[in-house]
């Protein structure tokens, strides 16, 4: 009897000229093709004679075990998977399933990779250690996909991420998403996300990890998540391998036995300013080159320290600890949940006392409509208006821009002279003359000036309190008589501690922990 052959061959992401020229042969030579039929599309120009077998999804099993049983009949016979048949695909199956007293040759032939694909879409950022993890629980529980995801995160790998979201599997994917924040990386962490790679209906955006989680996805969709590296350039983002220094090597060692302020509003730096001249040493902490420019500038002459950069939980537990800092002042925005989150549990492991300051909530109109979230808001503001002013910031821009019926509005946005953010906006479809790049506070005579040059007819915002400036937007909406829509602040988080409303509440404090 013939010995037969078992060809494990991989057709790549969804496009010929993705497919080696090592998988055609072995199509060509084979007698019988077992696959599944879409991916069969681009090797179309192979298949002569050959005898095809191509059961639906699904049926995985099945076609292991018909690829098995014509190679044992002596037949050369080729099982065929997208993307690479070695990687969540046919090959381990057939492994599985093969019997040790199997004499037929195999040869696995290897291809392109969903990750590898997706990656070289949007640039190069799996150009370090990365992971992948695939979301469905179908083939194993799904409490094994999170203690994976803890383990990715606390590592800051890269991370390509398969079989996101099904119609019958929807929150997994958020669900992972939020342990990879409070695991460790960073809510501004560039990812990227591809669908339908290589094939009709290609589609690519470039998002940090915190805009992922107001995002809908499908099984055609990878999601790459970068590391703290990962960095923007132009339309692509990519992971440094280290030919340039590595950016912890740029930083300056933070001081030591200093209270730390974590700042992304002026409340930080008064704060910070207040410790000082309390006689303490302070370190101020902000998430990026623009904030850390303002803070220079703020606090210029004062002998405070400013360690800018994402740094990621790990390298912040590291700096904390090895720093002995003595306390953390979590002066971040109201809305910046997930950073907050981070801090207390850091605190919490590092056993360091952590200090929420936090803004007083503004006294909102009765007929503002308060929205439960970004998603709220955006079906609320298409709802209500046509020419709908954002003054939220640019992190949610993609909730509001890619919501249901938000092609047919008029988007007009005011965020901060962050050439990276004004770009953002730009390539997301904002119209430059309806951008105002401009650092607050406003006054509520510029807002109704801003309001009627533009001819807004909706105003939405988030419930910043007063030193944010929402006040102002208030009072000039309610002279234009323009609907107001409010994001309501997340709650706070169980155990997240005393929040205090003044720098002097913290010095009092401080005062009493002896520090």
């Amino acid at each position: 009897m013939t010995r037969g052959c078992l060809y494990l061959v991989s057709v790549g992401p969804g496009q010929t000229d993705y497919v080696s020229e090592k998988a055609l042969a072995a199509l060509r030579h084979s007698q019988m093709v077992v696959s599944y039929d879409l991916y069969l599309n681009w090797v179309k120009q192979v298949l002569t004679d050959q005898e095809l077998y191509c059961p639906p999804l699904t049926k995985e099993r099945e076609r292991a075990q018909a690829a098995l049983a014509a190679a044992r009949q002596g037949k050369r016979v080729a099982l065929v998977s997208s993307g690479d048949i070695g990687v969540y695909a046919m090959a381990s199956l057939a492994f599985e399933l093969m019997e040790e007293s199997d004499d037929f040759q195999v040869e696995v032939i290897p291809g392109t990779t969903a990750a590898t694909a997706c990656a070289s879409i949007i640039g190069a950022p799996l150009s370090h250690d990365f992971a992948t993890l695939s979301l469905s629980d179908l083939l194993c529980p799904f409490q094994w996909i999170e203690e994976r995801a803890k383990a990715v995160a606390q590592a800051d790998l890269c991370l390509a991420m398969y079989n996101v979201q099904s119609e019958k599997r929807r929150t997994g994917v958020y669900k992972i998403l939020d342990i990879l924040i409070k695991g460790g990386k960073s809510p501004d962490t560039l990812c990227g996300v591809v669908k339908n790679a290589y094939r009709p209906g290609q589609e690519s955006y470039i998002a940090t990890l915190s805009e992922l989680t107001e995002k809908t996805f499908d099984m055609f969709t990878t999601i790459i998540v970068g590391n703290r590296f990962t960095r923007r350039k132009r339309d692509w983002i990519f992971t440094p391998r280290g030919y340039m220094d590595w950016e912890e090597q740029e930083l300056e060692s933070p001081r030591e036995d200093a209270v730390w302020v974590f700042s992304g509003t002026s409340d930080g730096n008064e704060a910070a300013l207040a410790i000082r001249d309390s006689n303490r040493p302070v370190v101020v902490s902000v998430a990026s080159d623009y904030g850390a420019k303002l803070n220079q500038a703020a606090l210029a002459g004062h002998d405070v320290q400013i360690v800018a950069g994402r740094l990621g939980q790990e390298k912040r537990k590291t700096l904390l600890k090895t720093s002995r800092c003595k306390a953390v002042i979590d002066a971040t925005h109201p809305h910046a949940e997930a950073i907050s989150l981070q801090l207390n549990e850091l605190c919490s492991e590092l056993q360091i006392p952590y200090l929420r300051l936090e803004r007083p909530k503004s006294d909102l109109p009765e007929q503002a409509y308060l929205a439960s979230d970004c998603r709220d808001a955006a079906r609320q503001a298409i709802a209500t208006g046509k020419r709908i002013f954002l003054a939220t910031g640019a992190r949610d821009l993609e909730t509001f821009l890619q919501a249901d019926g938000a092609a047919n509005r008029e988007w007009f946005l005011r965020i901060i002279p962050d050439p990276e953010i004004i770009d953002k906006a730009v390539k997301l479809g904002i119209k430059p003359k309806n951008i105002c790049a401009m650092q607050g506070p406003f006054s509520s005579q510029f807002n109704d000036l801003l309001m009627r040059e533009w001819q807004v007819d909706c105003l939405v915002t988030k419930d910043s309190g007063a030193r944010g400036g929402l006040q102002e937007k208030i009072e000039a909406a309610g002279r234009l008589q323009i609907p107001i829509i409010v994001i309501k602040r997340p709650a706070p988080h169980p155990g997240h501690g005393t929040t205090f409303q003044s720098a002097a509440a913290i010095i009092e404090t401080l005062n009493k922990l002896h520090i």
